[in-house]
């Protein structure tokens, strides 16, 4: 079995068509021998999954059933956690972590609601307003002359990468 090559090369371009044609044969032959390799490797997976399958269910079943009634048992029991948030116990430590502040609105108000009252009070440091250029606009308008000249001025133009691709013919490609 190899190990990965660690070793940077050096890579030299083909100097004709003829060459390029060989590299992409080998390249074509590389590519299917990957591609079958990594079928192999998936349907192995496969069976080991389902030769797995059930004794991962059972698994995970008792574990969500058992964390659910720990979970009720110590809910109810709040004067176990008075001087500290978790227990250590003979299988472990349990407790209670504090999750991260977030905001919820009071029963009958909505977020567009807060919105309105915080406008209202005037409460500008609690609102927020986001300014930037309207890109898919400018693209979509960008054969009109006004915009043309509009993004002249303001200094962008539209601009498209090409990138390098190669889509092999699948069918003439033999392992």
């Amino acid at each position: 079995m190899r190990t990965s090559r660690t070793k940077k090369k050096t890579v030299v371009p083909p100097l004709n068509t003829s060459e390029a044609d060989r590299v992409l044969a080998r390249y074509a032959l590389a590519h299917a021998k990957r591609e079958h390799i990594n079928a192999e490797m998936d349907e192995k997976f496969t069976k080991i999954r389902e030769e797995y399958a059930a004794d991962l269910q059972d698994a995970t079943d008792i574990v969500n059933e058992n964390f659910q009634k720990l979970q009720m048992y110590y809910e109810v029991k709040p004067e176990l956690f008075k001087k500290r948030k978790s227990l250590e116990t003979a299988h472990g430590l349990i407790g209670f972590r504090t999750g991260t502040p977030k905001l919820k609105t009071l029963k009958g108000f909505t977020w567009a609601a807060v919105l309105k009252l915080l406008q209202s009070k005037k409460a500008v440091e609690f609102l927020r307003t986001k300014e930037e250029p309207a890109k898919d606009l400018l693209l979509a308008k960008r054969e009109e002359s006004t915009t043309k000249t509009l993004m002249a001025e303001v200094g962008i133009e539209v601009v498209q990468d090409d990138t390098f691709f190669i889509d092999l013919k699948k069918e003439e490609v033999e392992v």
